[in-house]
């Protein structure tokens, strides 16, 4: 059935898509051509990141008009400029730690200017999540921390820094993703949580962020049951409108998350949460890194079906459209970046608790635990950077250690609460006269008394930073 050229192309305006490499399919190029709204780029398509604007200039020249072009660009853990060597910027749990609001914004409007310089026009970062839950398996590193103030500020600093440099940046992710222990990419993650409990904390970086005039905020696929015990969030009017748009008063795009997530993909379906979405009130709406191809005929059919049913409204699919049109619009930054502040803040991140002991011929035991969905395996590793014994991987719980006659042992674990076979390693480095442990994950009591270096992230100017005081106490062998 035919449907209507321009609820067609407003279906499509209000649509991001993806696609996998770093050529633009033939299909992408003729949806940009017939009014699709733009493309979510990931790692796969942008390479070493030093060629993104061919990529962006190609896919606006098929379009003829300006796009959205956006990524997540958050720093840290999760990169797509740098997944080939790890991000330079510091994320945002060591940020926090640091808790410099001027070092944050600078670091974001760095971040801005490069996705500027690529013919991005938004980020969709920063994350608004108070991590307030130590076992989350999606958010972590990505929290400013635990704390909704410190959080709501730093928040406030990374949207003003990506703006700065003429990018949307998006907010993510509503109402805050921070108290659960589900992974919205695998499955329903639920926010058990009163409505109260959500006001008084999930809600603090959010309320910053609008004040300080980000244009786009993301909903996440959340079960907030204090808020609406019936619906995602993504697919929630009270919530995507009641809450976002009339009660906190957020006046510019509200956009989904990626509908080929498990939360949504595997209970409603992408077609029918694309318009379920819409009618909940979002004005941008992702699919993710994934190729779907016929969402490309089916969601205008969808979309015609909901107008004909009086499901979703002529002005509300308008609005939607027109809101998700002004993130094409690069506002002209002017931006000046302090790169000294940038360029140190890496060491000033770390935290050292106890006194470094001298190290002899130093072997670094990395525990290696899997990266998330949002992260992706990124490349990485302390031990090639201190002077000594080079590095040996540690994978699970039942892997024979190396000799260590003679050698100091500086213990690199990663979320060992999640993790719970690295708790076998730190008690061998207890044992050992001398040992470092260097934390590298979201920080945790780790049980013995050992001195200790918290990088909160592996970005290699963290990394960097830590395997430098190691090789300052590194001494002749004995």
């Amino acid at each position: 059935m035919a449907v209507d050229p321009e609820v067609r192309h407003q279906a499509l305006s209000c649509l991001l898509l993806g696609f996998v490499g770093e050529t633009p399919p033939a299909w992408l190029l003729d949806a940009l051509d017939r009014g699709l709204a733009g493309v979510v780029l990931f790692g796969s398509n942008l390479g070493d990141g030093t060629q993104v604007n061919r990529l962006t200039q190609r896919l606006t020249s098929a379009a003829g008009r300006p796009l959205v072009l956006a990524t997540d660009e958050e720093g840290g853990d999760v990169t797509r400029l740098d997944t080939v060597r790890g991000s330079v910027a510091p994320g945002a749990a060591a940020l926090g730690f640091l808790d410099d609001v001027t070092v944050t914004e600078e670091t974001y409007a760095a971040i801005g200017v490069r996705l500027a310089e690529a013919g991005l026009t938004m980020n969709l970062a920063p994350v608004a999540d108070v991590n307030i839950d130590p076992l989350n398996p999606v958010i972590g590193l990505r929290s400013f921390g635990a704390d909704p103030a410190l959080a709501g500020r730093h928040v406030a600093a990374a949207v003003r820094g990506v703006q700065r440099a003429g990018v949307a940046a998006c907010v993510k992710h509503f109402p805050g993703h921070g108290a659960t222990r589900d992974d919205s990419h695998h499955e329903v993650a639920v926010l058990d949580r009163t409505r109260e409990e959500i006001e008084s904390v999930e809600l603090e970086p959010f309320r910053a962020a609008i004040t300080a005039g980000t244009r786009a905020v993301m909903t996440g696929h959340l079960l907030a049951t204090g808020l609406d015990p019936e619906h995602l969030v993504t697919l929630s009017r009270d919530v995507t409108t009641g809450l976002l748009r009339q009660r906190l008063g957020f006046a510019g795009a509200i956009v989904t998350d990626a509908l080929e997530m498990k939360a949504v993909a595997s209970t409603v379906g992408i077609v029918e949460g694309f318009v379920q979405s819409l009618i909940a009130g979002a004005d941008t709406i992702e699919s993710g890194a994934v190729e779907h191809a016929y969402l490309v005929d089916e969601i205008p059919l969808a979309v015609e079906r909901a107008l004909r049913d009086g499901r979703l409204s002529e002005s509300r699919l308008a609005d939607a459209a027109a809101r998700t049109a002004s993130l094409a619009r690069p506002v002209d930054p002017g931006v000046v970046v302090d790169r000294l502040v940038v360029e140190g803040a890496a060491r000033r991140c770390l935290e050292v608790r106890g006194t470094l002991p001298d190290l002899v011929r130093p072997l670094v035991l990395e525990s290696r635990t899997p990266g998330g969905m949002a992260s992706g395996e990124l490349p990485w590793s302390l031990g090639g950077l201190v002077p000594g014994e080079g590095a040996v991987p540690a994978t699970g719980p039942d892997q024979p250690l190396p000799d260590l006659t003679g050698r100091s042992l500086v213990l690199v674990v990663r979320d060992p609460l999640r993790h719970p076979w690295q708790h076998r390693l730190l008690e061998i480095a207890a044992a050992r006269a001398g040992s470092v442990v260097v934390d590298v994950g979201w920080p945790t009591e780790l049980g013995v008394d050992l001195p200790l270096i918290r990088t909160r992230g592996i970005a290699p100017g963290l990394l960097a930073a830590a395997a430098e005081l190691l090789a300052s106490r590194v001494r002749g062998a004995a």
